[in-house]
């Protein structure tokens, strides 16, 4: 298994059909209580255990996770409401330096879930036109919100993944 990309890299070739986004927006929806219940048992050291060699640790996991689904979050938001407008990227590996990664885990983890709440409801509003709703990443292009919403939800199970098979690899 790859470590770094333990479920592969996201592909979806398909038609972004409203069956194939309601499964994405199911799996952004259980993120949170997965990613807890994946956690629950971990003590300080494991949750500062790195999931692979020169990756991120579990409690760094989870703060990017927080820190990248609030990005998407705003940048969904954008898309619906400016003419593809272009989102402003950030440097994750600068940010998984910063002071507020060292806190406890439950802080994102409650972030998480109240945000998946506000997020997934926002998902299951959108109609078909808003699936085709664009915004510009600088260093990968137009990105349509359908496409967006299969990219997070591949983003939360590539992370948790680094999760699971982390303990599943330490017997934890």
């Amino acid at each position: 298994m790859d470590s770094k990309y333990p479920i592969g890299k996201f592909q979806f070739d398909g038609e972004i059909t409203n069956s194939v986004t309601k499964v994405w927006i199911n799996e952004i929806e259980e993120l949170p209580s997965l990613l807890r219940a994946a956690v629950k048992d971990l003590d300080n050291e494991q949750l500062d255990t790195p999931y692979r060699s020169g990756g991120w640790t579990v409690r760094q996991v989870i703060h990017h996770l927080a820190d990248s689904h609030m990005n998407a979050y705003v940048r969904f938001k954008l898309a619906l409401t400016e003419e593809k407008p272009v989102i402003k990227p950030y440097d994750e590996s600068e940010w998984a330096e910063l002071s507020d990664y060292k806190l406890p885990i439950d802080i994102s983890l409650s972030l998480l879930e109240a945000m998946h709440k506000r997020w997934t409801n926002l998902l299951r509003s959108l109609n078909p036109a808003d699936m085709e709703k664009t915004f510009i990443h600088p260093d990968s292009g137009e990105v349509s919100i359908g496409k967006n919403i299969g990219i997070y939800a591949w983003h939360g199970r590539h992370h948790l993944s680094h999760i699971t098979s982390l303990c599943s690899r330490k017997s934890w």
